[in-house]
């Protein structure tokens, strides 16, 4: 099955909360390598699509493949029936996610937050699941901050340990929440960076995201999602560019404003730092 169907397979994806229906029958297709950007305001149901995908959220409607195989269910003459849990946890260990919030345990260094899932989930020595952390950290541009703890760290390296984190699992797929959104704006291009190097390494990635230069740059394809669903998707140069849809032309343009504020205001701050 993974032979003809691409790593991500989802399939008219219906999810409600509380009887308000977020996702109203998604079709999105990833191939392996390929770097997907999801674009769309607040509420549009990327957040939701993603923590789908990774079985933090269980669908309602519809189906999603990973690598070929369904993701949280099995089908037995011709009826869905719900995996149990540790089946579900062995699916999940395939894929990483990095959080808006870095989600790093405070009590813990670098380094030990790096180690935990390898040595306590997969079972990996820990002179292994070591030797990986470090590898990791220097992958990133932290190998000389191991023993720190992350209230030590900028948001910006904090964010790098955990998707350093989320790469120790060895996963198939990246899923991405925004993770530059929490942090200030001068600390943006340090996470930016490691992931350019993840999209030129060949890593499978699925990134919502508001980085309209990272999204023309780096992505194979942009999805504009909005109101629970797909209204348009294309190369960046053709969404981002060229919008068709009215309501993917509203939101890059507000992005746009947003943006132009955003640079103001750093410039004035650094001007007054200055002084």
């Amino acid at each position: 099955m993974s032979d003809v169907m691409p790593l991500v397979h989802a399939v008219n994806v219906h999810k409600s909360f509380y009887g308000v229906e977020v996702l109203k029958g998604i079709d999105i297709d990833v191939a392996a390598g390929e770097v997907i950007c999801l674009l769309g305001p607040s509420g549009s149901g990327k957040t939701t699509f993603l923590r789908c995908i990774n079985q933090l959220e269980t669908i309602q409607g519809g189906r999603i493949w990973i690598d070929g195989e369904l993701a949280g269910y099995e089908e037995k003459g011709g009826r869905l029936h719900r995996l149990n849990d540790k089946r579900i946890a062995a699916q999940r260990r395939e894929i990483g996610m990095v959080f808006q919030r870095f989600n790093l345990f405070p009590h813990k260094t670098a380094l030990a937050n790096i180690m935990e899932a390898p040595v306590h989930v997969a079972g990996t020595g820990k002179a292994e699941a070591e030797k990986r952390g470090r590898e990791l950290l220097e992958r990133v541009g932290l190998g000389e901050r191991c023993d720190a703890y992350p209230a030590q760290l900028s948001g910006g390296q904090q964010q790098r340990v955990a998707i350093a984190r989320a790469l120790a699992m060895d996963p198939k797929l990246m899923l991405f929440d925004e993770p530059t959104s929490a942090l200030d704006p001068e600390l943006v291009g340090e996470v930016l960076a490691v992931m350019r190097e993840l999209a030129a390494a060949g890593m499978t990635m699925i990134v919502v995201t508001h980085e309209m230069g990272f999204a023309r740059e780096v992505a194979d394809r942009v999805v504009f999602m909005d109101g629970g669903v797909v209204v348009e998707q294309g190369p960046p140069e053709d969404v981002i560019n060229n919008p068709q849809h009215e309501r993917t032309q509203a939101f890059l343009s507000r992005i746009k404003e947003e943006t132009e504020e955003h640079a103001a205001a750093l410039k004035e701050r650094v001007a007054a730092e200055e002084l």
